[in-house]
């Protein structure tokens, strides 16, 4: 740089040297001299005005002045005994220097004033005197001397930062002063607490900042540069010169990132003090010439590795020369602070290089946000390259290498004497003795550099990790980076992690996710390096300066790790080869990597203590995992993959940890069972992978997966092995490692086991391929079972999470806490989860009472059964006291699916409803009695219906008409049963026959009479007799004339009473009379007899009574009058109760129910972005037809793996919007016409939820994709003033397990409890009142007021990135008006884009993803199983990205007090219509209601 100029270093050491000669007292002496310095310093430092006030001074004259300093030159240099005259001639030349002020001191004599910088010039030069190390003094003159020189160096640097008179010849004295000060101080050798050792760091730092004000004022020439570079090489055995240089290089960084990156980019946080070093009025150019040249100014850092080259000074062969044991100039002591000075060089670059890239100083590991304005990985690497390159070969194989060449280069050359180019020094060091290791110290071998290393090599890293995307690397870089890291990556033999392997480690995180050309060639290193750090769980560190977290270690290796699970799948049988062997003797393919992947996976997670490691490690599990089945199911299914075969001959790592947990079955999958299981799966994959569900019977859940174009020639390639790393051997080793750790670990840990549990069951989720033996089970009933034995270990899982609820709920009370419930219902879940992939499970007798204990120690706090000989408690006997509400809530969910869900769901409605479609308008129009014009409102068909409510919580709605699709009438009612799980539709019919025998028709055909006689007979006339003929022979007695005659009665009523009777008779006689002949002469007669026909069918029933009946429902319980919690018309105390459905509201409120879905349902936002764009109307722009050539292809796969493709219009689901989920819809001519406009969005994106949307659901959540266009913007704007869902529906707060306020009444009878009820019993009276538990209750509210949610619906965001550094630009909040679903209005706190969540995936150009995670911190902000940072496969992108958004929804719910479950809120609804609508009637009136008919 500054070859051709000439250096000043002659001229310095003609200063020092000369500087005794400028005085004429030399002449004379000492003792002469030192008498008149005092005489006429005294007198002068009188005038000072330090001791009395300062008075002008009587040098008047040029000669008088220049006397006056010769003595005082002389002074300067007498021995430090003199040291109150060295001090008085140090403060006359202080006083003095302030000629060069804008205000001089009273006492500068007059012709100092009149020349300021030349009198100047001449006091600098004599100051050197003082600063000459004086030999032989004690410590204590050697520290007045330190003060005196101190004294001196503050005025130097005062008067150049506020003088304005210096000159650019002043200015170089002063500098060139100052380099020689710090020569005569700094070159020799170190000796503690001498006067050099003790103004190292003062010299050093005024020499800095005085030379950065001569920038400004007066920029130095290149001889001056090139001489403080030379200087600055004889100092480095200081440690104080490395420190200074960075010191200044940190701040000239700063300012120079300021106008070269604009204010925008981060600021550079420097120290206070250091802020102030940069002059005000440097410009931009100075200030990038100026630090290139401090960059420049100590050479290059490496040679201070090289004690033979830092030696070389004259002052260290003096050493040499005069030690008495003959020693070499390396040996000396002070040269062992060479590898801290080495290190601290290190990390000075290292915090440059962070400065450019943003990082903060303090910045540890991965994680850390770069910069998008930041420079080229090229640019730094053409500043910063040659030093770390070499740097970080220290004490590597090709650093020796190149030392023996040198060495055996130099003894071929004859041994001469060096003669140093400086200074004329001499060394006599032979030349091969530079390369010569032996005859270092112990303290200075190169293994003492490594801190130094891996400080370079880590740097290199965090470059290297720094690229953008697009951006291109010089290919001599990448080769060179890769030989470093191969270097610094090899293992040692005594396994243990040293300095240059964590460094490594700790800031490698993204090297796989960045699409670096050939960085795969590293990755056996990196594994190998992986295998020591991550499986040890006391991890031994070999570190001498530096000092690591080993959290942070261990962190950012399964960062690495992540980033590499699914390369081995990924390229298959594509070899790596080896940079440092040119045979393919070491070859290594992928796949051979595969196992040893997942053996530090397995025993990392094994032996992590941390919860965020452990939380990585989890979704990694299910990464793999996922990725195993899903590349059987696609790639290898579909191939014959006969060649595959087992050969342990060629395997040299570890033996597969996995082998304990897999089969004999399992370990031979690949030699004899893959081709009939391919194409059983290939069959499969036919049957099941179109997209759209055609049929009702089509239900089944499709295949969401997409096979990469791969090539499937790798069979033969897969030699050596092992087996056991297959997807099932997976599965059964992660579920029970996962379960072991759960129960024995992390059952403390709210964070770690949600996502143990998160993971189970993303495991219950998968369908693995047969390749189990199978197993026989005999159950009691003697009938045989085969099953698979992976159902034992479904069955196992099962039985691990349900001891973890068992364990949880009997923890202590003081450790029952929101955290802990939040487990408990996350296990809950989970637990359906198994029980809804495996319904097999619940044909196993011990599964199935294991699952319905806990499910009964979530309802009710203990089981009837503590213990198996125990006699069992049932229900009315037990205290009912669950660990919370929200647990009983979980188990109640789980006891409902158990008995309606499992085995059942997908129904034949679909997976997008768990109720009926069917509601009272639809069964109304299948009614034989219902005139279509009639069912034109929803009004009218209610009143069809007689509506009850049982329990509190159900509604019945029945329907006495049969349905038109009846062809035999029967007493038929048929139910709308709306509970707090939805809405079911049954017909029952009462039959006196069953089904199997009611073919015979009733009224079989009639197989006539016999021919009728149509004589007719002749009425014979006889006397009516009203006694015997012989009565009157009959002697009468006494009691015969009780009965009085007709002549008695006569006489007794008169005659007039006995004829109106006789004329009653007569008359009677006459109409019989009449009678006989009008029949005789009628067609039915028997002369004109028809045949007899059955009477018509009954067509009407009144079977409401009937199913009340039959169904107890009508069976009144006693009640006390006098009790007032007994009365008439309390709810839980009546076994049914009549709504009134006159009110013109109660149709509007059983559709509000009916809006309340029985499941969670969620959102997902879909966008894409492009390069560059940052603009919320770019974003949306993307999605139009014009630019959808131009989408990465890719994304529109990504998006059919999501979910299931919809019509809005037939969907009775979640469809993303509120106003129009849940609900049957018509397709008219008009929306059919609708649907078929030509969208200017392309087809397969079309997912703005105007037309379709991506649909997802399982029996306990639904979620919707929606991917926002211009269209919901404008939808949302128009209907931000509706809603369908009121915010009393989305929560109530009323309590729902509530007992009766009056309850404590006294004298009141033991009410009997309904045996089959799951609500809870209340009892009343003195008998029970002491035992009675106290169950916990939600906060009490009236549910009739409309209340708000108090947390917002957590918005979640997929984002597909071209480039991935768009994220930090990401416009969230301007995104947020395209993303309404309705519910916004009834919620207190709108959503805001802090509280969003983010999965960002950007395309790598080898086909893979990477993740990128944003959201709010909090403590279970980021679920699993994607985790940030994490690399994927475009097979399960996703079904991971499905799973993810899941487990967020479900985080923030179990983390929001006020969040109550689908079921519960519909509970709540169901309660708040009986509130409006029950009509108290007595049971008479009651049953009087049943007689009357509905409308």
């Amino acid at each position: 740089m500054y070859s051709e100029w000439a250096s000043l270093s002659a001229q310095i050491t003609a200063n020092s040297c000369g500087a005794q000669c400028f005085s004429v007292l030399n002449k004379f002496p000492a003792s002469a001299g030192r008498e008149v310095v005092v005489s006429v310093v005294k007198q002068l430092g009188t005038n000072l005005g330090i001791t009395q006030n300062a008075e002008p001074s009587h040098l008047v004259k040029d000669e008088e002045v220049k006397w006056c300093m010769d003595v005082i030159c002389f002074g300067l240099s007498l021995p430090l005994q003199e040291h109150e005259t060295i001090k008085d001639c140090v403060n006359v030349y202080c006083e003095w220097l302030t000629a060069l002020h804008p205000q001089p001191r009273i006492s500068v004599p007059k012709p100092i004033c009149e020349d300021a910088n030349l009198y100047a010039r001449q006091i600098i030069n004599h100051f050197h005197n003082l600063f000459v190390p004086r030999q032989g003094e004690s410590a204590d003159t050697i520290k007045r001397q330190a003060v005196l020189c101190h004294r001196v160096l503050r005025t130097l640097q005062q008067t150049a930062q506020i003088s304005q008179l210096m000159d650019r010849q002043t200015w170089d004295t002063l500098l060139l002063f100052l380099l020689a000060i710090n020569e005569i101080l700094l070159a020799p050798p170190t000796v503690k607490d001498d006067v050099g050792d003790q103004l190292c760091e003062r010299v050093l730092s005024v020499l800095f900042e005085v030379w950065l004000l001569a920038c400004v004022r007066s920029f130095p020439s290149p001889s001056m540069w090139k001489t403080l570079q030379e200087s600055c090489s004889m100092w480095r055995h200081r440690v104080a010169l490395v420190d200074q240089w960075n010191r200044v290089n940190l701040a000239l960084t700063s300012r120079l990132l300021e106008f070269s990156y604009g204010p925008a980019f981060p600021q550079l946080k420097n120290a206070d003090e250091d802020g102030q070093l940069i002059p005000v009025g440097m410009s931009n150019d100075c200030v990038a010439q100026t630090w290139y040249r401090f960059l420049r100014m100590i050479g290059n850092p490496t040679a201070l590795c090289s004690p033979h080259i830092i030696s070389k000074s004259s002052h260290f062969v003096q050493w040499a020369l005069t030690h008495e044991k003959g020693a070499e100039t390396h040996q000396h002591p002070c040269l062992q602070q060479l590898p801290q000075i080495f290190l601290n060089a290190m990390k000075g670059i290292s915090s440059q290089v962070d400065a450019f890239l943003a990082l903060p100083l303090t910045a540890m590991g991965a994680g850390t946000e770069l910069a998008v304005a930041r420079p080229k990985c090229n640019s730094i690497l053409h500043v910063f390259h040659e030093w770390l390159f070499e740097a970080a070969h220290i004490g590597g194989d090709t650093w020796r290498q190149n030392r023996k060449k040198q060495a055996c280069e130099a003894s071929k050359r004859p041994s001469s004497m060096i003669m140093e180019h400086r200074k004329g020094s001499i060394s006599l060091s032979q030349p091969n003795s530079l390369n010569d290791p032996a005859s270092l110290p112990p303290t200075l071998t190169i293994d003492k550099y490594e801190s130094g290393r891996a400080e370079a090599i880590g740097t290199l890293c965090k470059i290297f990790c720094a690229k953008k995307t697009g951006e291109e690397i010089l290919p001599v870089y990448l080769a060179r980076f890769y030989m470093a890291l191969q270097q610094c990556l090899k293992i040692t033999e005594s396994k243990e992690c040293d300095e240059t392997l964590a460094s490594i480690l700790l800031h490698s995180g993204d090297l796989f996710r960045l699409d670096l050309d050939g960085i795969n060639v590293l990755l056996p290193g990196f594994i190998a390096a992986l295998e020591i750090v991550l499986p040890d769980k006391d991890l031994k560190l070999k570190t001498q300066s530096m000092a690591f977290n080993r959290t942070e270690l261990r962190r950012s290796a399964i960062n690495i790790l992540l980033s590499i699970m699914v390369l081995p799948l990924h390229y298959q049988a594509l070899p790596i080869r080896d940079l440092s062997s040119e045979t393919s003797e070491k070859m290594f393919t992928f796949i051979q990597l595969k196992s040893r992947l997942m053996n530090i996976l397995m025993n990392a997670l094994q032996v992590e203590t941390d919860a965020q490691n452990t939380h990585m490690l989890l979704g990694g599990l299910l990464l793999c995992v996922q990725d195993a089945v899903t590349f059987e199911e696609t790639d290898m299914g579909g191939t014959a993959s006969t060649h595959m075969h087992s050969s342990g001959g060629a395997q040299h790592h570890e033996a597969n940890l996995l082998s304990s947990a897999c089969s004999e079955r399992s370990a031979s999958l690949v030699s004899a069972g893959t081709a009939s299981l391919g194409a059983q799966t290939t069959a499969t994959m036919g049957a099941g992978s179109g997209s759209m569900r055609d049929t009702a019977s089509a239900h089944d859940y499709p295949s969401l997966t997409i096979s990469d174009d791969m090539s499937f020639e790798f069979g033969q390639e897969l030699e050596g092995v092992t087996t056991y790393d297959n997807a099932h051997a997976l599965f059964v080793r992660a579920t029970y490692l996962v379960c072991h750790r759960l129960i024995s670990s992390w059952k403390t840990d709210l964070n770690v086991s949600l996502a143990a549990l998160e993971l189970l069951s993303g495991l219950a989720r998968l369908h693995i391929r047969e390749t189990d033996t199978l197993v026989k089970i005999y159950e009691a009933s003697q009938n045989l079972t085969i099953i698979s034995s992976d159902a034992l270990e479904c069955k196992r899982a099962v039985k691990w999470i349900c001891d973890y609820i068992c364990y949880q709920c009997s923890r202590p009370p003081p450790a029952h806490s929101k955290d802990l419930h939040s487990t408990i219902v996350a296990a809950f879940q989970c637990t359906a989860a198994w029980l809804m992939q495996h319904p097999y499970l619940l044909q196993d007798k011990d599964c199935l009472q294991t699952v319905l204990e806990v499910v009964e120690l979530g309802i009710s706090g203990t089981k009837s059964q503590s213990k198996s000989g125990d006699i069992p408690k049932f229900k009315d006997e037990k205290e009912l006291k669950p660990a919370s509400m929200r647990v009983r809530d979980a188990a109640e969910n789980l006891l409902t699916i158990i008995l309606e869900q499992v085995g059942y769901f997908p129904s034949e409605c679909g997976p997008e409803s768990i109720s009926s479609l069917l509601d009272e308008l639809a069964l109304m129009k299948h009614c034989n009695s219902m005139v279509p014009a009639a069912a034109a409102s929803t009004e009218q068909a209610i009143a069809k219906f007689k509506y009850f409510v049982t329990e509190n919580s159900t509604i019945l709605a029945l329907l006495e008409e049969p349905l038109g699709n009846d062809q035999d009438p029967q007493p038929t009612v048929t139910l709308l049963i709306r509970g707090p799980f939805g809405r079911h539709a049954w017909t029952m019919q009462l039959r006196h026959l069953p089904r199997s025998k009611s073919g015979i028709k009733y009224h079989a055909i009639n197989p006539g009479r016999p021919i009728p006689m149509n004589d007719v007979s002749q009425r014979p006339e006889c006397e009516q007799k009203n006694f015997p003929d012989g009565v009157d022979k009959v002697q009468p007695c006494v009691a015969d004339y009780s009965i009085p005659t007709i002549d008695q009665i006569r006489e007794q009523y008169g005659s007039a009473s006995i004829r109106e009777l006789e004329a009653l008779l007569e008359n009677q006689s006459i109409h019989e009379k009449l009678a006989w002949a009008e029949a005789d002469n009628s067609v039915d007669s028997l002369s004109h007899s028809q045949e007899c026909v059955p009477p018509l069918v009954c067509q009407e029933f009144h079977a409401a009574r009937l199913f009340l009946s039959h169904f107890g429902f009508l069976t009144f319980e006693t009640r006390n009058p006098h009790n007032p919690a007994e009365a008439l018309g309390t709810p839980p105390q009546r076994p049914l109760i009549v709504l009134d459905t006159k009110s013109t509201a109660f149709a509007a409120d059983l559709d509000r129910l009916d809006k309340l879905s029985a499941r969670t349902h969620d959102t997902v936002y879909v966008f894409y972005v492009k390069t560059g764009q940052t603009s919320a109307q770019q974003i949306i722009g993307n999605m139009v037809e014009e630019t959808s050539h131009t989408y990465d292809p890719h994304f529109a796969g990504m998006l059919q793996t999501l979910g299931w493709p919809v019509l809005v219009a037939d969907h009775s689901g979640w469809t993303g919007f509120a106003h129009n989920s849940w609900s049957l819809k018509g397709t008219p001519e008009e929306q059919q016409q609708q649907l078929q406009l030509k969208s200017n969005v392309p087809s397969e994106l079309n997912y703005n939820g105007s037309q379709r949307v991506l649909y997802w659901a399982d029996v306990s959540s639904e979620i919707a994709f929606v991917v926002p266009t211009t269209w919901n913007l404008r939808y949302n704007s128009d209907t931000s003033d509706g809603g369908s869902l009121s915010g009393s529906d989305q929560l109530g707060t009323s309590n729902v397990w509530a007992r009766c306020e009056s309850e404590a009444g006294t004298g009141a009878a033991k009410s009997k409890p309904r045996n089959l009820s799951l609500e809870l019993d209340t009892s009343t009276g003195t008998g029970r009142s002491q035992k009675d538990p106290v169950p916990p209750t939600r906060r009490k509210g009236n549910v009739t007021k409309p209340t708000l949610l108090a947390q917002a619906p957590a918005k979640i965001f997929l984002v597909w990135l071209e480039s991935y550094e768009d994220y930090l630009n990401f416009p969230l909040e301007d995104l947020l008006a395209y993303t309404r679903t309705g519910e916004e209005l009834h919620s207190l706190q709108q959503p805001r884009a802090a509280d969003c969540h983010v999965i960002f995936v950007h395309s790598l150009l080898s086909g893979l993803l990477r993740v990128k995670l944003q959201g709010p911190p909090g403590r279970m902000s980021f679920a699993t199983p994607l985790v940030d940072g994490m690399v994927l496969s475009r097979r399960v992108v996703g079904n991971l990205v499905r799973q993810t958004a899941l487990n967020i929804s479900r985080r923030r719910r179990l983390d929001n007090d006020n969040y109550q479950p689908p079921h519960v809120r519909r509970r709540l609804k169901v309660q708040d219509i009986v509130q409006k609508y029950k009509m108290d009637l007595s049971e008479a009136e009651l049953l009087a209601h049943l007689f009357q008919r509905a409308i």
